[in-house]
Parts: C-alpha cells; structure tokens; sequence
C-alpha cells in the first residue's frame, strides 16, 4: 500500500450509520423506507411476512422506478416456519419465444452497459425494445401469495396505488439517477415525457418543497391489477393493452409469452454452517457459487473474529468460485447491475427474501406508452455470440446474479438476507451472513462491518475502512486495489436483512442507501 493520493481514493468525510428496526411484531427492510412501511402496516393488520414483502415490492415501481417494477422479473426464497420448510420462487428472466438471435449482429466494439460481452449493433440488447424479457414478477407475487397470503390481494396494493397517483418525489437521489440513464430515456419519446422534461431531469429546488414526477399510466395500471388478479396482466384486458404497448413499440414480446408465463418453486440447496442451516437458490441464481464459496472454506472454519485470517479465508473462496463460474457458466464481468433486494419476517417467524430488477438503471429504458410499465432489458444477460453458455435463444432462461438466502437454527428462522449489485451480491451476502455466524456479530454490527468485493476477477477490492491489518495481510497475498464504500458510485452490494434474537424481529436497510430502511410494525 503507498500513501499517494491514487492509492486512496476516499473522497468522502463523514460516518454514515442506518439505525436498526427492533420490535416483539415483524419487520420489513427494504431500499425504499416507505415500501418497508407499506409492509410493515400489512404486518401489523395481521399480514404474513409474504404479504408484507408484496406490498413493499409492488410499493416500489412507483418509489423507486429505476429499479424494479412491473416490468421486472426476480427470484424469492420463502420460509414457512410451521413446516420449517423453505423454497426458491423462480420467476426470473425469460426471453421471448419470439427472439432472433440474427436481430443482434456484433458491432465489433465493446458493449456500451455492465456487462463483457461484445457490443451489438446500435446496442439493441441493451435499451429499447428488442433488449425486453418477459416481465416475470407480477407472476410471481401471485403464486407467493395464493400459497402463503393472509390478506385480500387487493389490500396489498393500496399504498402502491397511493404513491403512484401522489408521484415521484423528485429529491437529489432521483435527479441523479435519472441524469445517469438521460442519454438513453431521451431515446424514447414515453420515457423522455415522463422523466427528461423540457429536455432536462426534474429538479426540486434548494428551497423545496419536493417536486413530484407524475409516472402517467401506471397508476391505473396498479389499479387493475389490484382489481382484476395478477394473471389479467398475462391474459385478460390488461395484458391486451400490454401487448399492444409491446407492438406499439416494436417489442418481441406477444399475447403467448405473457400466457405462458408462469412462475414456479423448486428446492432450495440447502447447506449446513457453522450451527446454521442455509438455504440457497437454486438454478441460474448465485447459489450455487455461494455453496462453491462455502466449499472453499477452510475445513475447520474460518478464524473467529472477522480479521486478517478470515478476510484471507474469504478473498480466496470467493476468487475460486467465480474462477469457476466465469469459466463455466458464462457469468458477466464486473459492472453492477441495478436491481433492489427487500426482506420481511411476521411475528409467527415466517421469513421472505425478494430479490427483484430491471437489470440495468431503468432496464430497457422504454416506458410503454398506455401502461406505463417500464420494462426490463433481460435480453442483456445472454451472451450475444452463439455457443456459449449463456447464449441467447428463443424462450431461454439466462444465467443471473440474484442470490437471496433464508438461515434457520435450533429449529426455528434466524435471519433472511439478500441485496443488490449484480456480481457484487454474492461477496456481500456471503461476508454479512459470515460475520453472523462465524463471529457471532449482532445485526448492527454485521451491517456496518467493511467488506471486500471480488467483482473484478483480476482484483481484490477492499472498503478503506477495513483495518489496516486486514488491508495488508490481503495486499501481501492478492492484487488488491482501494474502492470507497459510497451511495454513489456504488463499489459494494446493497444488503438488506432481517433477523430473529429470541422473541424480538430486527431488521436493517442497506447502510450506504439515502432511502433504504427497517421498519417494525410496532412503529407504524
């Protein structure tokens, strides 16, 4: 390590902290604080944790657009503490049936967005309409709530409808995030009206009040959804408009894809550390390089205390497992992708992980012009040149990033965790769950704890705030570099957790997110 100012790039002079959510009901943690307060209202009217996440989920099209939404697709894993039994909810990407892959010829350059591959022609399988999966999570919202709901369907959008027709506050953090993607909105005349007017990003003024961002169509959207049942979305009135949006635009996307959609559950891959059951998700998930990271791990365990040992322990695991992923399953290199994780635990001990996207930052980046669905741009995680692992095909489901994990121990749920960030959730989730359970830290400070990232496979990054022993005991042995732990650029995962500790429900938002919170039902 040298002392010159590349060495560190820490521009920052502050100690940011997330206060934890604590209470005898349960509890919601979520990017957004007032989904997590959707949630936590439901809990409190005698909603299941499974409720709770909905409501916070469908809460977040309209608070935090960019994300996730309607358009989106995602994968949950699910305990049920009176079976004991927990369960992966795959309703992650699929490509239309009516995909060519000749539509995205090689442009000979490098791709313009987050991941390694070669660049296409105009960039087609990054934004606009050819670039769209079939939006897979309104599906499954109805199948975790037909199989572990409480509360009437409709009542879990209420505060979602609410927040949509009330619009998007317009504070510093939406500007920023809608002047990152203005180059691609403005592309697109729906998407431009919405967020780009008079040409430039809304912008509250120093004085205030907020400025609120009217997000046309997706109120009422929300509405018939509420009214009419998820699968009106797939195949009934809805999904009529939807599909004559997707053509509007010149969208693959057609009335059989949106039929055929169909979420589903599958086992999880369970595994057994340190005392603790862990479930993983299965598939094309991160689970099975979690578990390939957990193999990697010194037979006795890593050493207690999370110190130079451990971190050692840690950056070796993770680095093999991605060696091995990258090789053979076809993974993407080290951009972020722009996802949102949210968690919730009810009283009974029922425990839910979400973790749900658009891919990129506004995903396709197209706003269909009657519903006012910001769509996903899913077709960005094939690879664009035939044969390979990922490879994209009519109908195909592409390898992603999404790792959400559930543990349980002495019989009952401990915690549920997942987070955001494309190749950095998996080392995030890893190290938090980690420092849980091999070091016994209490959630707060699990949360605030530095981390390492192995995102760049040719590097260790490390958060300068890790110690200095850490920090050189990972320099003697990797190629190591210094990344600044902050909102924006965003070097690490956004976690979020809740947590069990003996009849008290804990939950905390991920430390460096303005908005992100934990939010018990005994404070709503």
């Amino acid at each position: 390590m040298t002392s010159s100012p590349t060495a560190n790039p820490q521009v920052q002079n502050w100690v940011v902290r997330k206060p934890v959510a604590r209470g005898k009901g349960g509890v919601v943690a979520s990017q957004n604080m007032h989904a997590a307060r959707a949630g936590a209202e439901i809990l409190k009217a005698g909603g299941s944790a499974i409720d709770a996440a909905i409501a916070t989920a469908s809460c977040l099209a309209a608070l935090e657009p960019w994300n996730s939404g309607l358009g989106g697709i995602g994968f949950m894993m699910i305990y049920d503490a009176k079976s004991g039994r927990a369960r992966v909810l795959d309703c992650g990407p699929v490509a239309s049936r009516n995909l060519d892959p000749k539509a995205y010829p090689l442009s000979g350059s490098q791709a313009a967005d987050l991941f390694g591959w070669p660049g296409v022609v105009d960039d087609r399988n990054v934004h606009g309409p050819l670039s769209m999966a079939v939006p897979s999570i309104v599906e499954g919202w109805r199948l975790a709530h037909a199989t572990y709901g409480r509360k009437p369907w409709a009542e879990l959008f209420a505060s979602a409808i609410r927040h949509a027709d009330a619009g998007l506050p317009a504070d510093w953090w939406t500007t920023l995030k809608i002047a990152g993607e203005a180059a691609a909105l403005r592309n697109y005349p729906s998407s431009s009206a919405i967020y780009l007017p008079d040409g430039l990003p809304a912008v509250t003024s120093s004085a205030g009040p907020v400025k609120r961002i009217m997000l046309k169509g997706l109120a009422d959207t929300l509405r018939r959804i509420a009214r009419d049942g998820a699968r009106d979305f797939y195949e009934g009135g809805l999904a009529q408009d939807l599909v004559a949006d997707f053509k509007a635009v010149g969208a693959p996307i057609d009335a059989a894809d949106l039929k055929a959609c169909a979420a589903r559950f599958v086992d999880p891959i369970e595994v057994t550390w340190g005392g603790a059951t862990v479930s993983l998700a299965s598939g094309l998930t991160a689970g099975p390089t979690f578990k390939r990271v957990l193999d990697g791990l010194p037979a006795g365990g890593v050493a207690k205390g999370p110190g130079p040992e451990a971190f050692l322990a840690y950056a070796a695991a993770l680095r093999a497992a991605y060696a091995e992923r990258l090789e053979k399953m076809g993974d993407e290199t080290a951009a972020a992708t722009h996802t949102t994780h949210l968690c919730a635990m009810d009283r009974d001990g029922n425990m839910i992980a979400i973790t749900q996207t658009l891919l990129s930052l506004f995903g396709s980046r197209v706003v269909l012009p009657k519903t006012g669905v910001l769509v996903n741009n899913g077709v960005m995680w094939f690879d664009p040149r035939p044969g390979r692992p990922n490879s994209m095909a009519p109908g195909k489901r592409p390898l992603t990033n999404m790792c959400p994990v559930v543990a349980r121990r002495d019989g009952q749920g401990w915690f549920a965790i997942g987070a955001s960030g494309g190749r950095k959730i998996l080392p995030a989730v890893f190290q938090i769950s980690s420092f849980l359970i091999d070091h016994g830290l209490d959630l707060e400070a699990a949360a605030h704890h530095p981390r390492i990232d192995v995102s760049d496979p040719d590097l260790v990054s490390m958060d300068p705030r890790l110690p200095a022993a850490v920090q050189a005991a990972l320099d003697a042995k990797f190629p190591t570099r210094l990344i600044e732990h902050a909102a924006y650029p965003t070097g690490y995962a956004c976690p979020q957790v809740v947590l069990r500790d003996g009849d008290t429900r804990l939950g905390i938002g991920d430390v460096m997110s303005p908005w992100s919170a934990g939010v018990s039902e005994d404070t709503v």
